[in-house]
């Protein structure tokens, strides 16, 4: 008789903790996951999922209005809030449901209960206070909005998770952050109808990108009618009679009907007994993993946003998934987290894919740039102020192509398949011998010819 109950025990059941298990199952393991809240996770439940079902809503307002432009003639178009959260529960309820299909039509079993370490193949459930032995346990909670310090009024800020559960549409949001989930969902406020202040207490917006798309974002977001405040930060929220009295750092003040904090988020570690069996943890809480996710004590791994590794939800499915191959399926496999390609659902939308051109400059003895900017076509009869942007950093030296950045309608799905050329390690010249789709706005990428720049790193004295 085994001396555990199950092969792998997996605290988590988002999109890592998902994966891992039926991978897991898939090579004959018996797997047991437990949830606190919903299957799916963040991702799926309060994420990146109701997330874009909310931008594509945001965007209908500027089709309405370039319809005109093209001949079609539409009486008031009148929204209605309520309906859309409704929809956007019911395709929820749905993924989840599905998601649980596929977890126990893989033999996973799940247990809707939250779930503590107590040793190295112990695992309490507080729902029940059993205990379940493991061959292995995988943590996979991944992470939660982090409001930062504890400044007065905090209670009346809400985070991305209560966004999609608001009773109506606010008509003066606030909104601090600067990162993907503040932009994001000032486009989806903007585009509904309600005004909207981003602040940020950095220089720019998206830190981390490309200068460049940072500048440029910015220019369309403001144009579109978001007020981008940057170097200040949130001070004080006072909930008065008619809103909410938002104080800054330059002691200015606004009054709003909602404010959002989007300033990071922190890995879920809270309560689940690291500290007793001495799993290890950086400075900023998330778990330290070696190349194959295991952390300081064997046995015990760690996937997805709680290692704060790269933070999407593509890696921590790739993660899972390479966990299970290793783990279970003999195959050794360590996931490679260079060259992932992302998107920033804004308006309009960002995709990028390698290094920015300030990276490359510090890494590279000579970078070519190429760059293009141009209104999209479909703007042209709309009338539409708006300009989409296209940038390719190359290796001077090997021709390689280190980095690719645009903004535009369908950025994500372009920088999907650049991905793939890139991470082959394609060069300028390969980009160059593929012939144009035309008209198409993706046939800049292999039609910019005229170097924007090019940088030469000075030789060390």
């Amino acid at each position: 008789m085994s001396d555990f109950d199950v092969d792998l025990f997996v605290i988590g059941a988002g999109s890592g903790g998902v994966r891992a298990s039926r991978i897991a199952a898939g090579y004959g393991a018996k797997v047991m996951v437990a949830e606190e809240y919903r299957v799916g996770g963040t991702c799926v439940i309060r994420g990146c999922v109701p997330k874009k079902l909310l931008v594509y809503a945001s965007r209908f307002a500027e089709e309405f209005e370039d319809a005109a432009g093209y001949g079609w003639t539409l009486g008031e178009p009148k929204f209605d809030w309520a309906t859309l959260i409704a929809n956007k529960d019911r395709e929820i309820d749905r993924l989840e449901a599905a998601y649980v299909t596929n977890l126990e039509r893989s033999g996973v079993e799940i247990v809707r209960s939250r779930a503590i370490i107590e040793d190295a193949h112990r695992v309490r459930l507080v729902a029940s206070g059993k205990i379940v032995r493991a061959k292995h346990i995988l943590i996979a909670t991944g992470g939660w909005p982090d409001n930062g310090a504890d400044i007065a009024g905090l209670e009346h800020v809400i985070s991305s998770n209560e966004a999609f559960h608001l009773k109506e549409l606010p008509k003066r949001v606030l909104i601090q952050g600067g990162g993907y989930i503040a932009v994001e969902f000032a486009g989806i406020f903007r585009g509904l109808g309600s005004e909207v202040t981003l602040i940020y207490r950095g220089d720019n917006i998206l830190r981390g990108f490309d200068d460049d798309v940072r500048e440029h974002l910015r220019i369309e977001m403001e144009q579109r009618g978001i007020k981008i405040i940057t170097k200040q930060i949130v001070d004080g929220v006072e909930k008065v009679d008619h809103g909410l009295c938002v104080s800054l750092s330059d002691h200015e003040s606004q009054v709003v009907d909602l404010v959002m904090f989007a300033t990071g988020r922190r890995p879920n570690v809270t309560g689940l007994g690291l500290d007793r069996v001495g799993v290890r943890v950086n400075a900023k809480g998330a778990i330290e993993v070696d190349k194959f996710s295991q952390t300081s004590v064997p046995h015990i791994y760690a996937v997805g946003d709680v290692t704060d590794r790269v933070a999407l939800t593509p890696v921590a499915i790739r993660e899972g998934h390479a966990f299970a191959d290793t783990v279970f399926g003999g195959k050794s496999i360590a996931v490679d987290h260079t060259d992932i390609p992302t998107a920033v659902f804004s308006e309009p939308e960002v995709g990028v894919i390698g290094l920015t051109e300030a990276q490359a400059r510090r890494d590279f003895a000579r970078v070519d740039i190429y760059k293009t900017s141009f209104r999209p076509m479909k703007a042209t009869l709309a009338a539409r102020n708006t300009r989409s942007f296209f940038k390719l950093i190359v290796d001077g030296e090997t021709d390689r192509v280190l980095g690719c950045h645009i903004i535009g309608p369908d950025a994500g799905e372009i920088i999907q398949v650049v991905g793939i050329a890139i991470k082959m390690r394609a060069t300028k010249a390969d980009f160059d011998s593929v012939m144009a789709v035309h008209p198409t706005a993706a046939e800049e990428l292999v039609t910019m010819r005229t170097k924007a720049a090019t940088y030469v790193r000075a030789a060390a004295e």
